[in-house]
């Protein structure tokens, strides 16, 4: 599986305007509407599923990376998009240390292997500090997106 396939490159939000947890869930899960990814009408029970399953226990996987997910029905097909907080943001991270980078993870109900798929990736990724460094650089939606791309292509970004 590569980034390509499920992250929608046109919802990235290169800086957060979100100050907290919930806030930088709901701007994510608002370029994905915003996209046209989430299904008229889903906005809020999206949001609303992602923060329950983020106070059940919370996807700040430390090294300044949250990784909030949820399986629903709103969607059909797996997506995600990313996004950067310059400030950082408490997620309550493993860590205690603030969260630069968010990738919101939404998989369809009916199909928990693709949203395992994706998590691996994801995870394999963010492990390598070069990865992290290059994703904290970049200052713009395009930049982040053509890493993720790169990312999927070179493998000496996949080690």
């Amino acid at each position: 599986m590569k980034f390509a396939d499920f992250v929608c490159f046109e919802a990235i939000v290169a800086e957060l305007q979100a100050t907290d947890r919930n806030g930088a869930i709901s701007e994510l899960a608002g370029a994905l509407e915003k996209a046209g990814q989430l299904g008229k009408g889903n906005l809020e029970k999206v949001i609303r599923a992602v923060i329950k399953r983020e106070n059940e226990a919370s996807t700040g996987v430390g090294k300044g990376v949250a990784v909030p997910h949820v399986k629903h029905k709103a969607v059909k097909e797996l997506i995600a998009t990313v996004g950067q907080s310059s400030k950082g943001i408490d997620f309550s991270a493993l860590d205690r240390q603030p969260v630069y980078t968010v990738f919101l993870l939404i998989s369809p109900a009916e199909d928990p292997d693709s949203h395992l798929r994706a998590m691996e990736k994801i995870f394999k990724h963010i492990q390598q500090e070069k990865f992290r460094k290059f994703l904290r650089q970049f200052q713009t939606a395009e930049e982040i997106a053509d890493l993720l791309r790169e990312a999927d292509e070179n493998p000496l970004l996949q080690e």
